[in-house]
């Protein structure tokens, strides 16, 4: 089992690339992943599904092969071996998975948006899963608003395919532009019809195709979504939310592991 990844050494975004950001929401980061590190990470995240990687405080999800209110239940622990997990959280706590996730790239966007000097956690850090011939349609939704249960929103995702993301596996959908909207209900998550209507007909729909390995920045208001996979291979995803280490839960005023700056976490404290 490998025990650390390595990673392409990826462009500094310049201001064009910002620009580009701020007027549409999302931004292709290139590849980011090089082979050694995506195979490791693809054997890894199989390992963990499979029961083979034992990584304590996850939490998993059961694929439910279609209709998104139909899902089982998210809870903590192992659900058997199998390959056919929806999404694993709490990823920061696995080596390989947190070497990629401190990626200088990622550092630096996180300056960008948070500030220079600030302390930057990690609110998700997850694998998401569409497996073969099944996956879940998740509907047209923003990434913020009081579901979350935060002191204040997550501005940011950087979003890494493992295996290639087409339109006939389910890629990420987006509606260029309509992060600038903000936030369509305070509640935020899922948007009502009348929402979804008037902001994502369909030919204003972009696909975010994706070869594996490559990586894609997306501001968490970017109204999105995707379908199930039709196609005979799953298509596996890294997904990881930064935020303010100084966020906190509305509920009990905890925070987040910090993931650059000080008391950050290491490779040599997350579990092997």
């Amino acid at each position: 089992m490998p025990t650390a990844t390595t990673s392409t050494p990826a462009p500094t975004i310049d201001e064009a690339g910002w620009e580009r950001f701020r007027r549409h929401g999302f931004l292709r980061l290139g590849r980011v992943l090089d082979n050694a590190a995506l195979a490791a990470l693809s054997a890894r995240i199989d390992a963990i599904m499979l029961g083979q990687v034992d990584v304590p405080g996850l939490m998993m999800q059961l694929d439910g092969g279609g209709a998104y209110d139909a899902l089982p239940a998210q809870t903590a622990g192992f659900k058997g071996p199998r390959l056919d997990y929806r999404k694993i959280e709490n990823l920061e706590r696995d080596a390989l998975f947190l070497t990629y996730l401190q990626h200088p790239l990622f550092r630096r966007i996180a300056a960008e948006i948070y500030g220079a000097h600030a302390d930057i956690g990690c609110f998700r850090a997850m694998f998401m899963n569409k497996p073969a011939q099944k996956g879940t349609v998740l509907p047209w939704h923003q990434d913020g608003g009081d579901i979350w249960g935060l002191d204040r929103d997550p501005l940011v995702t950087v979003w890494t395919a493992l295996d290639p993301a087409t339109i006939a596996n389910g890629c990420v959908q987006v509606i260029s532009g309509s992060h600038r909207l903000g936030l369509l209900s305070k509640r935020g998550h899922t948007i009502s019809p009348a929402h979804e209507a008037d902001h994502c007909p369909a030919d204003r729909v972009d696909f975010l195709e994706l070869a594996a390995g490559e990586a894609v920045l997306l501001h968490n208001w970017l109204l999105h979504r995707s379908d199930v996979n039709r196609t005979e291979r799953p298509r596996r995803a890294f997904s990881v939310c930064y935020l303010d280490a100084r966020t906190r839960r509305r509920t009990n005023g905890d925070g987040f592991p910090v993931v650059f700056g000080d008391g950050a976490l290491t490779a040599g404290l997350a579990a092997e």
